[in-house]
């Protein structure tokens, strides 16, 4: 089986800094180096595209744009890249969301791939009118996605739930493909509705051993349901011609984090109701020491930005060594970023994936490519 990698929009904005925001915190002042517009976004879409990717994701919140709207523009600028548009259950009616996926997947050709989010910051949900709890919120979740599905089958949907309630829901025109549905979540509640509903489970970037635990306990409760789910990680990227290259770009990202900036989005992030961003201040603490918490996996970019807040950094042999690792626990896709997009996706499409595909890991899309070079380049850096 072909390894799937799907890069990412910045629609916060983007910037050879890194753009913070996410889980109730603002984006900083780098993400109007290269603000989102549409001309810029179709550059990132076109050249992830062009080295391999398969899709990319876009996220959802009140600090970027809205990834409907935006991947829906983007798409006329590409030709087979998929958007995995990210989403709030508790922002649109499922017989809505699942009318707009249809029309999405017959505008695009059938690109459209779902990634649910159910949204961990309740300050943030209230201000678009959501006064749930984190645990109201999932079972809503799993009643949306109940009815989407059902619909999606061509089905005539009644279901009167805790949370949500249709009668004589039904699609006049059907969604083809039916969409992927991408979830995430460290929960108890999050476990259960992925469980059930989602076809990939989604992971932040983790250290392998916490990854490991965390397929083994969906594995269990999907097969609980009798279903079986793929896996996928989440992970910024640095990758370069040698180790100590790929480092140096590291440390100069981490020269540029303010440490006023750093304290406060701390502050902020602390209070999220999230279970994986709680996860993730844990592998670096706030601090800017022993941020390489695992061999070419750094926790520096969590100490500006919400959500994934680790990075692969490493030669491009490295790079894809960690993959290797990380796919022989059990993951297939590869949800990437880097800053900033546009450089970093041909920095990772030129340097790792003809390694991969060399390894029998990984196919282009649009068919094969060429060879890795033959010779690898030594490892120049000191240890980390």
């Amino acid at each position: 089986m072909s390894l799937t990698f799907h890069w990412f929009l910045p629609t916060n904005g983007d910037s050879r800094h890194v753009v913070g925001g996410g889980h109730g915190t603002p984006v900083t002042a780098a993400g109007g180096d290269r603000p989102p517009t549409v001309r810029y976004l179709a550059q990132i879409a076109r050249a992830a595209e062009d080295v391999g990717f398969t899709g990319v994701l876009t996220p959802t919140g009140a600090w970027c744009e809205d990834a409907w709207l935006t991947t829906a523009m983007v798409s006329q600028h590409t030709e087979r890249l998929k958007f995995l548009v990210a989403f709030r259950p508790g922002f649109v009616s499922p017989t809505l969301a699942a009318q707009m996926a249809a029309t999405y997947q017959r505008q695009t050709g059938g690109r459209l791939l779902l990634n649910v989010v159910t949204g961990g910051e309740s300050q943030e949900q209230r201000a678009y009118g959501d006064f749930l709890d984190k645990d109201a919120r999932y079972a809503r979740t799993g009643e949306f996605l109940e009815i989407v599905r059902q619909l999606w089958d061509g089905r005539t949907v009644d279901l009167d739930g805790g949370h949500l309630r249709v009668e004589q829901a039904r699609l006049t025109r059907l969604p083809d493909p039916v969409p992927e549905v991408y979830f995430g979540g460290s929960s108890p509640a999050a476990g259960q509705v992925a469980a059930r509903h989602a076809d990939v489970y989604l992971t932040w970037g983790e250290p392998p051993a916490q990854v490991a635990e965390k397929i083994a306990w969906i594995r269990k409760l999907a097969a609980g349901q009798g279903r079986t789910l793929r896996f996928g990680i989440r992970l910024h990227v640095i990758t370069r011609d040698t180790s100590a290259a790929a480092w140096v770009e590291a440390d100069r990202l981490l020269a540029g984090f303010d440490p006023e900036t750093v304290r406060s989005v701390q502050e902020g992030l602390r209070r999220s109701e999230s279970e994986g961003q709680r996860r993730m201040l844990e592998l670096h603490g706030g601090g800017r020491d022993g941020l390489e918490i695992h061999p070419n996996l750094w926790a520096g970019i969590g100490l500006v930005r919400g959500g994934a807040g680790t990075a692969l950094v490493g030669s491009h042999a490295e790079v894809a060594e960690r993959i290797r690792e990380y796919h022989a626990l059990g993951i297939d896709e590869f949800v990437l970023s880097g800053y900033p997009h546009l450089e970093e996706a041909y920095w990772f499409g030129e340097g790792v994936l003809p390694r991969l595909a060399e390894a029998g890991l990984w196919t282009h899309p649009a068919g094969p490519v060429g060879p890795a070079p033959a010779t690898e380049i030594p490892f120049a850096g000191a240890a980390r």
